[in-house]
């Protein structure tokens, strides 16, 4: 059981406990309305005396979290990468990311937590790019619009603390409003989150992002999206090199294989049950496909990431 004491800072509540890695749900402390956190890095140390850093343990989280490090140096691993943050950038971990905490004692900043359903659909459709699965973890703002950002998000922090100054309704509105002010200045000031290698992202290829993003479990095949897409394949694959310098299916089976990690790490799944939610038809197929792409085999692979007992 992982220790936890919760007093003025952000919940995370562990739905599966006996997995590997945990999945974490949102809850704000009693009072707090709708699903909207915001705090500080350095209070949110303060308030968790042995979690989620000590030790360092993966899991992964149903809500976004947003952290501004002015202080200090933040080490977070995002889908097993380690990531360095450092003042002045911005550290975005998306819903359903496996993320792991380093003691993050040294930075300081504001931290937001917020769950997807917070945003407008408006506003949630030009956030798109920005909070897809595979936009960066890092975002380092231009320098004429840093000062921008870290006012909006200390009214933002302001208007949270001042629970009780306003009507409920009028208080929850505010924070909303900062929160999408905050939210669509950082996409402007960080610049496109997936630049092309040799010209833009192409509507073909955002499209190509949401149906995969939709589909990966059932469709695996360049021609099924190209299809669904109403393009040819053609168009389809070189759309994808033009934004990523890589082909189509490479895009396809990168995404698959993030899917199967995750469902090792978080929930101990077996690869029969992994192969089968992917569409593989058989594990022996699904085990040549993971052995290529990660070098172990996924029985390795699980008992290199469970924890030891």
């Amino acid at each position: 059981m992982v220790s936890k004491r919760h007093l003025s800072g952000p919940r995370f509540t562990a739905e599966a406990e006996s997995a590997s890695v945990p999945l974490y749900g949102f809850q704000p402390p009693v009072g707090t309305p709708y699903g909207l956190e915001v705090t500080t890095v350095e209070d949110f140390h303060a308030d968790h005396d042995d979690w989620p850093w000590n030790p360092p343990r993966p899991g992964r989280a149903t809500f976004h979290y947003l952290i501004l490090v002015t202080e200090g140096e933040l080490l977070h691993d995002v889908d097993h990468v380690t990531h360095t943050v450092t003042p002045g950038q911005w550290l975005w971990v998306r819903a359903g990311h496996v993320q792991c905490w380093h003691d993050p004692s040294t930075a300081r900043g504001p931290f937001v937590l917020f769950e997807p359903e917070v945003l407008r659909a408006d506003t949630a459709r030009l956030l798109a790019p920005l909070t897809a699965h595979d936009a960066p973890a890092v975002l380092t703002p231009h320098p004429d619009d840093a000062p921008w950002l870290e006012r909006t998000v200390a009214q933002l922090l302001d208007e949270h603390r001042a629970l009780g100054r306003r009507p409920l309704d009028t208080h929850h509105a505010l924070r909303c409003s900062l929160l999408e002010t905050l939210l669509l200045r950082l996409a402007h000031a960080a610049g496109d989150p997936a630049p092309s290698a040799t010209g833009g992202r192409s509507d073909t290829y955002d499209r190509f992002l949401d149906a995969l993003e939709l589909h990966f479990r059932e469709l695996h095949r360049v021609d099924d999206y190209a299809r669904l897409l109403g393009c040819s394949v053609r168009t389809l694959s070189r759309a994808a090199r033009t934004a990523t310098g890589e082909g189509a299916r490479d895009i396809i089976n990168e995404r698959r294989l993030l899917e199967a990690r995750r469902l090792f790490d978080h929930s101990g799944w077996t690869a029969p049950a992994v192969a089968a939610h992917l569409g593989f038809t058989d594990t022996a197929n699904f085990g040549r496909f993971f052995r290529h792409h990660t070098g172990l085999a996924p029985a390795a692979y699980r008992a290199r990431t469970r924890p030891m007992t």
